[in-house]
């Protein structure tokens, strides 16, 4: 089947001219100028955004991480009907579709991210990806956002939206609502160029959002003549994040049913929890207190091992590591960890913006250095291979950039003829050969 997504036969150009200029009258404090070429929906909106004090450049936030994004998105509602979403929206193939079908949750936060390959490569360095909450008051206008906000479908149109970095795009997206109780589960959009926001994409797009209602209702119906068996609700279990990126010092955040909980970790109970994280199959005494002394060092180990179950008992039983071999009993995510699977879903420019320095950086424990060594490679490769010019030069003034060469020269290949960054670039280039 061909693709239903086809361009409009206006160019849109003249009215984006206009509208970024009002909007950059908006930021500098000049409301009353130029507001009337902005449709009342986006003047509205972009009040809003100033009221939530959403940045023009800002990022989202990664509000759902891998593994709690799968078992979340599992349990949605919505997701019985992605097979529905896919067949109404990307007929045929999907990877070549044009645009991008997104479905997120009621507060925002994308569930699925689909279609087009090329696109969502570069949306996803704005940080268009699985798990990012695009909110109205976090993203500011666009069509997902404000769609959820207004509960109505809304067409966003390239400079119509707050946020800068969204501006080459455009969306349409609807709300969808419970069948029975019209209470708000989430949403659809879809994303891409001029070919997105056209009157037969709305119309597409409410279409669908009533099919999928429509599905739910009947869903509900089949379970109710055979309803299948129930399954023993589980209890929300122990949330625990290691914070290590940048940090001599890691942070130990928990949270549960009592709350949230942060605490400062020592050097040493630090390497170890990393190392467990890591090696989520357990490490035996042996090989964990090789990663941290540099040699087979157990009599050494187990007291430490003692301490920490200490610390570790009134914040965190669930985190206390068994023994034989030392392993977390749940999974224990780490920063680090988190900002490669931003970088998996290429979400560049979040990754890096998540990339606070190297992993615990004065640790000289072989283990942890592996660590160390793992993250840098995995960013400074994907960044490489896959990141546009503003995402590299950003790298190119971190810690770890700013003395790599072929950073350096590759951003000065990506670079126009007549930029004015090439000067500086060519310098720290002839500098660093010198040397």
């Amino acid at each position: 089947m061909s693709s239903p997504w086809s361009r409009p036969a206006v160019s849109p150009e003249n009215s984006g001219l206009l509208i970024a200029r009002a909007h950059d009258e908006l930021l500098a404090g000049n409301e009353d100028r130029r507001l009337s070429d902005v449709r009342p929906l986006v003047q509205e909106s972009w009040r809003r955004s100033l009221a939530s004090l959403v940045g023009p450049e800002g990022l989202p936030t990664l509000d759902l991480a891998s593994e709690e994004l799968e078992a979340y998105r599992r349990a949605h509602p919505l997701a019985g009907v992605m097979d529905m979403i896919r067949a109404l929206l990307l007929p045929g193939s999907a990877e070549d579709s044009g645009v991008v079908v997104a479905v997120g949750d009621a507060a925002g936060r994308l569930l699925w991210v689909e279609g087009d390959r090329q696109i969502r490569a570069r949306t996803g360095d704005m940080g268009f990806i699985a798990g990012a909450n695009w909110s109205e008051d976090v993203v500011g206008t666009s069509a997902p956002g404000t769609a959820l906000t207004l509960d109505r479908s809304v067409q966003i149109r390239g400079a119509e939206h707050f946020n800068r970095l969204v501006q080459p795009w455009s969306c349409t997206a609807a709300p969808v609502h419970d069948p029975e109780t019209r209470r708000l589960l989430g949403m659809i959009d879809v994303t891409g160029g001029p070919e997105a926001v056209t009157p037969q994409a709305q119309l597409l797009v409410d279409a669908t959002a009533r099919a999928i209602e429509s599905e739910i209702l009947v869903g509900r119906l089949r379970a109710q003549q055979d309803p299948p068996p129930r399954r023993p609700r589980r209890s929300p279990g122990t949330r625990a994040l290691l914070r290590i990126l940048g940090r001599d010092r890691a942070l130990l955040e928990v949270s549960g049913e009592s709350g949230e909980t942060v605490v400062e970790l020592g050097a040493r109970h630090a390497e170890i929890l990393l190392l467990l994280a890591v090696h989520r199959e357990g490490m035996s005494a042996e090989a964990l207190s090789e990663a941290v002394y540099g040699h087979p060092a157990t009599e050494t180990l187990r007291p430490e091992m003692v301490r920490l179950r200490k610390v570790l008992e009134p914040l965190a039983p669930a985190l206390v590591p068994a023994s034989r071999p030392y392993r977390l009993p749940e999974g224990l995510e780490t920063d680090a960890q988190q900002m490669v699977s931003l970088l998996d879903r290429g979400a560049h420019r979040v990754a890096l913006a998540a990339y606070r320095g190297p992993v615990l950086p004065d640790s000289v424990a072989p283990g942890v250095a592996e660590v160390r060594e793992s993250v840098r490679q995995a960013l400074r490769e994907a960044l490489i291979e896959e990141a546009g010019i503003d995402v590299l030069l950003a790298y190119a003034d971190t810690v770890d950039g700013r003395e790599d060469a072929e950073v350096l020269r590759l951003c000065l290949g990506m670079l126009p003829a007549r930029s004015p960054k090439r000067a500086g670039l060519v310098s720290r280039i002839e500098r660093l050969e010198q040397d």
